[in-house]
Order: C-alpha cells, then structure tokens, then sequence
C-alpha cells in the first residue's frame, strides 16, 4: 500500500518500496502499501504503506540482470498488497481505525529497521532531512494509512482497494500544476478523463449513488490522493539527499509511528482486549504489507527496472477485490469490476508514453553490432 505512486511522478527521485527512476526516496505505503505505494500504496517512504501502496518509489538506477525468481517474487509482492485491503478490514473488527494505522507503522518500521541493522547502515543525521521526512511520513504514511482504516468502517474492502488505483490519476492531474517540467500530452489527459469515469462507474454515478456511503468512498480516495501529493513534496525536498532508500524509508516510519503515538491517545481508547484475528490481521498489514513488501519492491525494481516493478499497480485491486469476495463475502455488483476496469484503463494511458517514429533515415541506417 505504500502505494504505490505513478513513477511519471517520481522519475527523477531517489528510490522507493511500497507500490510505487531517480527517486528521493520511497514510501512505505500500499496499498492501503499499496504502499504504494498501499496502503496502493505502506508504504507506500520516502519510501511505502501503503504503499499502499502504498499505501508508496522507484529509484533510476539502470535496471540489473533479471533473476529467474522475479516472477515468484512480482506474485508475492501483488498478493501482499492485494490482500493489505482485507488486513484493514479485519483489523477494525477489533481496534480503532489509528491503532491499526499505529500497529502497521510500528510493525512495518521494525522489518526496516532490522535490515538496517543487517546491512549495517545508518539513519540520517541531517535536522533538514529529518523535518523533510516528517512531512512526507504524514502524507505517505499517516494520512493515507488512517483514511484507508477509516473508510472500511463503512465501504467494503473491495471498494477501498479499488479507490487506490486512483493514485496515478491523482498524480498525474497534480503533477501538471506542481511540476513545471512535467506537461500533460492528449493521451495523459484521455487517461485522466477515463480514469474518472471509471470511479463514477464503480460508484454507480447513473443511480444517483446509491447504496453506496460517499463519507468512506470520500476517505478511501483521499487517502489514494495523499500519495501523489507527499510524493511531489518528496521530488522537490529530498531529491539528491545521497542517503539510501533503506535509511530514509526507516526514518520515515519511525516519524510516523511517533506521530501517530501521540494522536492515537488523544482520539482512542486503549483496547480492552487483544482478539487474535484483528492482531495477526494488524501485524500481516504492517509486517508484510508495509516492510516486506517495501524490500520487495526495490528488489524488483532493481532487478527489472521501474517500468515492469510498477505493474503490480494493476493486480492489487484485482486481488482486492477477489479476496473481499471470496474470504469476507463482500457483495459484488457489475458496475465495480467493469468501473475498476475503466479506471485501470485510464490509469495506465496516464503513465504511457507516445512511441516515437524513427526518421526513413533512421531506419535505413545500418547498425554496428
């Protein structure tokens, strides 16, 4: 869920996990990181979840020699990110929307921070770097991360997974107004216009929104709106920070989970009890969705450049959607995997580029080899 952030948008900072060139760094974020980018995207940190995905960070190092398991490891990282939408469900049957938000950060930091460890590297030492990140924790991180478990209090888990898959179009439209570099081409901005109309689709636009409770729906797609925004803020503060995807990511975390120990307080109850399903559901959001799959994706993206790593984007909210069906038995109408469909569409033109015609000049040239 760190997730997971359209890489047009990041191109040119440091790296990233959760999903979401020369990135600054990443997010821990997914869906829902992921991480995402992930939580599309933990999460999506400058890493990534959440992200989503994150729930979330893409570095531009040129991509190294493929390893034969990078298919096992894209599934894994799909079915992880995929499923973050059902650990946030679950997870609010027995806690408060900021304690799940509090367990995945916590969880996820301490993946992080052991492989920290491990590789023997070390958190920044900049004050700057470390105000930097703190914005960017709330808006890759925290934010996204508490909205997504907000707005599965009253809109199913398909649905929010679904919302996240909006994160590319989000950055794309906000991209054109914070990144002079970056203008939009006619097939960007067709990608923009299908995209949401494919949200209006899975919201069943046509029937006056019925049945479906537009305070969540409203939550789920401001969380997918968070990503692109800490993102931006990243690219313009933390690009060319010299430190390693790991270290910043880590920091990241731990300025999350230290936000959000003191608003967790102020808002909540402690638990009265530890049920155990909500508890393995908070610690699989954060160990899994927020710091593995935050290895994961930079392990992908190292491997098979940022390009074939950013496709996760388009199974998670299939896999969503399945697991809502098939393990928490969410009703499905026609209008959501068709508008999914249509959003994905949209999702995918905004990061397309044009293909570029070679003069005959060019094409009659012969090639040394």
């Amino acid at each position: 869920m760190c997730y997971e952030v359209a890489p047009p948008i990041v191109d040119t900072m440091s790296t990233t996990p959760g999903a979401p060139t020369a990135s600054a760094t990443p997010s821990t974020s997914q869906p829902g990181s992921a991480g995402t980018t992930a939580d599309r995207h933990p999460t999506p940190t400058p890493t990534p979840a959440a992200a989503p995905r994150t729930a979330g960070s893409v570095p531009a190092a040129k991509p190294a020699r493929r390893a034969p398991g990078w298919p096992f490891r894209f599934a894994v990282l799909s079915l992880i990110w995929g499923f973050s939408f059902l650990f946030i469900k679950v997870g609010t049957q027995g806690f408060a929307p900021l304690q799940v938000t509090l367990g995945r950060v916590v969880f996820g930091a301490l993946v992080l921070l052991t492989m920290l460890a491990l590789k023997r590297e070390r958190l920044p030492r900049s004050g700057r770097t470390w105000g930097h990140l703190a914005v960017a924790a709330l808006f890759l991180n925290v934010l996204p991360f508490s909205l997504f478990a907000y707005s599965e209090l009253t809109i199913p888990s398909t649905l929010a997974g679904i919302c996240n898959a909006t994160s590319p179009l989000w950055g794309m439209a906000l991209s054109v107004v914070a990144l002079s570099e970056d203008r939009p081409t006619r097939r960007r901005v067709a990608g923009l216009g299908i995209g949401f109309l494919g949200v209006l689709t899975v919201l069943g636009a046509w029937q006056g929104f019925a049945g479906t409770d537009l305070t969540g729906t409203a939550m789920a797609l401001g969380a997918s709106l968070c990503y692109p925004i800490g993102w931006i803020y990243v690219r313009r503060t933390l690009a060319g920070s010299g430190q390693s995807h790991l270290a910043m990511s880590s920091a990241q975390l731990l300025l999350a989970g230290a936000q959000l120990a003191v608003l967790t307080p102020l808002f909540t109850t402690a638990p009265t009890s530890l049920p155990l399903l909500p508890l393995l559901a908070v610690f699989a959001l954060g160990a899994l969705g927020t710091g593995l799959a935050f290895l994961l994706q930079y392990g992908l993206v190292d491997e098979v450049g940022p390009t074939t790593a950013q496709m996760v984007t388009y199974f998670v909210p299939v896999i969503a959607t399945a697991a809502g069906v098939l393990l928490l038995h969410e009703q499905l109408s026609w209008n959501t995997p068709v508008g999914a469909l249509i959003v994905l569409s949209g999702a995918a033109l905004t990061q397309s580029k044009p293909r570029t015609r070679r003069s005959p000049s060019a094409r009659s040239r012969p090639t040394t080899g």
